[in-house]
């Protein structure tokens, strides 16, 4: 931690605090109480309105996630030594729950890879390979190793490790492609949602795959994998990060993109992932590139910050990129100045490394004022969990799933841990404390 001064010291501990609070009250037992199924596997959807879908289907993304953040509860809040061993015993009885789902259920034992979803039943539905769905099922198999030594999920997420290197790392323009059919053959339709571009490499992907080998080099220092964590922080500073600061989205294999989007909650997370991927990694001169790199992105990012502490959504229009037009401006541009709750938890997140490791002290400012938006806004204090978002317009949005397919405990939970581990790092004890004002 850069030099700092005891208020600061003091107003993080307090942010600690609230947001330990957060994680064990309220995010880590809604899905531990509402999503288990007596199959052993979970619900595939809670709506925003708190109605269970019985009969959706259950996403590989979720169920990884899912493993990733109870894992990682477990770990950190047993280093953090104040929380009932019931308590833990409860985060890795979830997190072995995801584990068997995973390897019992997604994982394809004939092609290898993981399947896309699965039917309420838990027999297979989609089954191509997303390859930023395989990349959760390493995140969260590798961190179940790093919690507690689990050597099936090590295991199972090298197996993985190598299904992406050997079907989707480009050894000619580098980078990996996005998507493939189940016995990995060429796809038409690549996209992991409607609302993505129809392209062989995204953004999105390498910044996943990139945050699932860093977590995974922490277990097991492979020198390939090593190299690969190596080549995908420079793709992003080749490719990915446009001379604005703000992060390209959609490539061809060449790695040309003509589209003009700006996600400012991708730039904000991808400014500590980074950060974090460099200095895992453990060498200088890419931690220096990188450390050049992060507070270009935050400020670029914080183009989305609004006064009342939020993070807009995305910007399509008014930014110059390639096959853009010359002298391209604002005026052209559309703005969904949605709240979504991810993009929230990340700027905390992303705020509170520049504070943390680049001693900005608007960086903890900023970290803060957007948790209080959190706390005022996103958290549904009646029915437990986070909302999808704050509309543009303020009003809560209650359409979009409370839990389900790309609705998961894994940014909101990631947010509080990231927070809860940095200052007891730094601090040498626990963070609990009663707020009486959260």
């Amino acid at each position: 931690m850069k030099q700092t001064t005891p208020a600061e010291l003091f107003a993080a501990k307090a942010l600690a605090g609230q947001v330990r609070k957060e994680l064990v009250e309220n995010i880590l037992p809604f899905w531990m109480e509402k999503m288990c199924t007596p199959s052993g596997g979970f619900l595939g959807r809670i709506s925003g309105d708190g109605q269970p879908d019985a009969s959706a289907p259950v996403g590989g993304i979720m169920t990884a996630r899912v493993l990733w953040t109870f894992a990682s509860a477990y770990r950190v809040l047993q280093a953090e030594g104040s929380c009932r061993a019931e308590m833990l015993q409860g985060y890795m009885d979830m997190a072995l729950r995801a584990k068997r789902l995973i390897i019992d259920r997604f994982y394809d034992k004939e092609y290898g890879g993981t399947f896309w979803s699965l039917d309420a039943d838990l027999s297979p539905a989609d089954t191509k390979k997303q390859i930023y769905a395989i990349a959760f099922a390493i995140y969260g198999l590798a961190e179940l190793h790093r919690a507690c030594g689990d050597s099936e999920a090590l295991e199972y997420a090298v197996k993985l490790f190598h299904s992406i290197e050997d079907h989707s790392f480009d050894s000619v323009q580098d980078g990996y492609f996005e998507a493939f059919t189940r016995d990995w053959k060429p796809i038409e339709d690549m996209r992991l949602s409607d609302k993505d571009a129809n392209e062989s490499k995204t953004m999105n992907t390498h910044l996943h795959v990139l945050e699932a080998y860093t977590c995974l080099y922490r277990v097991w220092k492979d020198p390939l994998l090593k190299a690969r964590l190596r080549g995908l922080i420079l793709v992003f500073e080749k490719y990915i990060l446009g001379t604005d600061g703000h992060l390209k989205l959609f490539f061809d294999d060449s790695w040309n993109c003509g589209y003009d989007i700006v996600s400012y909650g991708h730039d904000i997370e991808a400014s500590w992932l980074l950060h974090e991927a460099a200095l895992v990694l453990g060498e200088a001169d890419v931690l220096a590139r990188v450390e050049a790199l992060v507070p270009k992105i935050v400020k670029a990012a914080s183009e989305g910050f609004t006064p009342e502490g939020g993070m807009i959504y995305e910007k399509s229009g008014g930014r110059a990129c390639d096959g853009c037009d010359e002298g391209q401006g604002d005026t052209d541009a559309e703005v969904d100045a949605d709240r979504h709750w991810w993009v929230q938890a990340e700027s905390v997140v992303g705020y509170f490394n520049l504070w943390e490791h680049f001693g900005q002290p608007d960086g903890l400012e900023n970290a803060i004022m957007c948790w209080e938006f959190i706390k005022n806004n996103i958290i549904d204090k009646d029915g437990g969990e986070w909302f999808w978002s704050l509309r543009a317009d303020g009003s809560v949005n209650r359409e979009d799933d409370k839990a389900g397919f790309w609705k998961c405990p894994y940014h909101n939970g990631r947010m509080c841990m990231e927070i809860i581990e940095r200052i007891a790092q730094h601090t040498n004890n626990h963070v609990y404390c009663s707020d009486s004002n959260y």
